[in-house]
């Protein structure tokens, strides 16, 4: 009997974070107009941290630190090195945006992502299947066509580009160093709390003058928490589950999830148009991801 590709291991929790993350535009859009991209970003990291390290505690998971302890500090070097990689795709991306457009800086930091991923997973051993390559090719002209479609002006700013590729890079290298330390038998919660601890201190300058005054009115919590807490901390914890099942490039394919969330929630709370380059976007996303669940290896290391 054929098995249903979404219940094996990590797949199900990998599409999950994509939609999660999906919802972060949407969610910026109904926040304050004060909220400045910038500082909303570090704060994302600071609630996402606490909440990754609440259910750690809560979860009982921290009566694992003690046994994991030697595991972390043989692997600190790698910590520090994908917290750096998450801060960095942070602040390339968003500056990135700002330089050359939403639609360019989100085409090519999306599109580049799952190659980037593949190819950095490739050098570490974790050869590409015929089945990936094709789901990622497939995912990836549906992002184009979703871009191309939606009517938004760009600059071609070559900083821009190449500050969109920077956080593609920091994606791909975050993804692959916790796929990697997961397989060496580091604790997974514990690995992406340290990631973000990391990320978190890169990040907290941004936020030393900052005018944070929306997060008093109720639009602004509601929104800050839903972004810290489900669309970083939760969404990143379910990422790492699908990194303990799943080679590093088929689940950064997986979590393009996000921009064909993302397209929908803007076109069904903020009534934005889509045209029908954007829609056949959004049905070859959906085609890719298909295909990357159905031609999934069940590979499954020992979870973290």
């Amino acid at each position: 009997m054929a098995v249903n590709p979404l219940l094996r291991p990590g797949l199900l929790a990998t599409i999950t974070a994509g939609v999660l993350w999906g919802t972060t535009g949407t969610t910026q859009a109904l926040a304050p107009a004060a909220a400045e991209p910038q500082s909303v970003g570090a704060l994302r990291m600071v609630l996402g941290t606490a909440t990754m390290a609440a259910i750690v505690l809560i979860g009982g998971e921290s009566r694992a630190i003690p046994r994991e302890l030697p595991a972390l500090r043989r692997s600190a070097g790698w910590l520090v090195l994908g917290g750096l990689a998450v801060a960095a795709y942070q602040l390339c991306f968003f500056v990135a945006v700002a330089r050359t457009g939403v639609a360019v800086g989100t085409m090519v930091a999306l599109g580049s992502a799952p190659v980037l991923t593949g190819l950095f997973g490739w050098a570490l051993g974790e050869r590409p299947t015929r089945s990936w390559i094709v789901a990622t090719a497939v995912a990836i002209v549906g992002i184009v066509l979703i871009v191309l479609g939606s009517g938004r002006g760009a600059s071609v700013d070559v900083g821009g580009v190449l500050l969109a590729l920077g956080a593609a890079a920091g994606y791909a290298l975050y993804t692959v160093l916790g796929r990697r330390l997961l397989v060496a038998g580091v604790h997974g919660q514990l690995m992406m709390t340290l990631f973000f601890a990391v990320a978190t201190v890169v990040l907290l300058p941004r936020l030393v003058g900052a005018d944070l005054g929306w997060l008093v009115s109720p639009r602004g919590a509601i929104s800050m928490l839903w972004l810290g807490v489900a669309a970083t901390g939760v969404a990143y914890l379910l990422f790492q589950r699908g990194l303990a099942h799943l080679p590093a490039g088929l689940a950064s394919t997986l979590s393009l999830a996000e921009p064909f969330t993302a397209t929908l929630l803007g076109v069904l709370l903020l009534h934005e148009h889509l045209g029908l380059l954007s829609a056949v976007g959004v049905l070859v996303v959906l085609v890719g991801l298909v295909l990357a669940g159905a031609g999934a290896r069940h590979d499954d290391p020992p979870p973290g």
